[in-house]
């Protein structure tokens, strides 16, 4: 594409014009002040000139979730809303950016996560997530995050963090407000029936706190079990019951 100016004509590659898109940065939570303290800083630090806005979408926390926001200079907001699928959805709608990326507060993304996104959508993939890489050193969670690096919906999840392109998120119905969990894995199996998706090189680094309250063989029994109970169909209204007993985690 061409436009001219003047006497002179400026050529404007569809690299060029891909790269002026911009990317929204959406981070719900509940009393995330400390993980948020660790993951603000890093984000700026990281973030290029197409990264727009960081949203703490906030379930109405009550420690010092605000103030880490604030002091970060991100977009803070309390949609008073206990549930990520509806604080997710909240942010969304306000996004003015073309690409959204949803981080969980206790994860670290790769230093190169721009650059990455960006060639993804670049390559023509509307939606797509990192691998995963625990913050441990046990041969049990390095087997868990071998299998991340396969297309398989059971390897997917929420930590891994993800990004979509606004367009198609909203394409997609955003997330489902009646899913207390399991709402990333339901606007995945969406998104993967009209696309493919992408696995992104690098990955995520993810807190092993879930496992240090619980034990390896409890919170993958857990997740084993109400992964294929949602797969079959029952409702994650129940599911989160079930979770509830198996595991103690703060996020749900």
């Amino acid at each position: 594409m061409a436009m001219v100016l003047g006497m002179a004509v400026i050529f404007i590659s569809p690299f060029q014009k891909l790269f002026s898109l911009l990317i929204d940065i959406i981070i719900p939570c509940l009393n995330e002040a400390d993980n948020l303290a660790k993951l603000l800083p890093y984000l700026k630090k990281y973030a290029g000139n197409n990264i727009g806005q960081i949203f703490i979408a906030d379930a109405g926390s009550t420690d010092a979730t605000e103030a880490v926001s604030l002091q970060n200079e991100v977009a803070y907001i309390n949609t008073g809303l206990r549930s990520r699928a509806k604080q997710m959805n909240a942010v969304a709608k306000i996004s003015t950016a073309s690409i959204l990326y949803f981080i969980h507060a206790d994860t670290l993304p790769p230093k190169t996560f721009e650059t990455d996104i960006l060639n993804a959508v670049e390559e023509g993939f509307k939606i797509g997530s990192y691998r995963t890489e625990f913050d441990s050193d046990s041969k049990l969670l390095k087997l868990n995050a071998y299998f991340t690096k396969f297309d398989m919906m059971v390897s997917r999840g929420g930590d891994q963090t993800l990004f979509i392109l606004k367009e198609f998120f909203e394409e997609l119905g955003a997330y489902r407000e009646d899913y207390p969990v399991m709402e990333e894995y339901d606007l995945i199996r969406k998104a993967r029936k009209v696309c493919t998706f992408k696995i992104l090189d690098g990955a995520t680094l993810i807190s092993t706190r879930k496992y240090i309250e619980n034990s390896y063989v409890r919170v993958n029994m857990a997740n084993f079990i109400v992964f294929n109970a949602w797969r079959i169909g029952i409702h994650p209204n129940r599911l989160i019951l079930w979770y509830k007993k198996l595991i103690k985690h703060p996020k749900v």
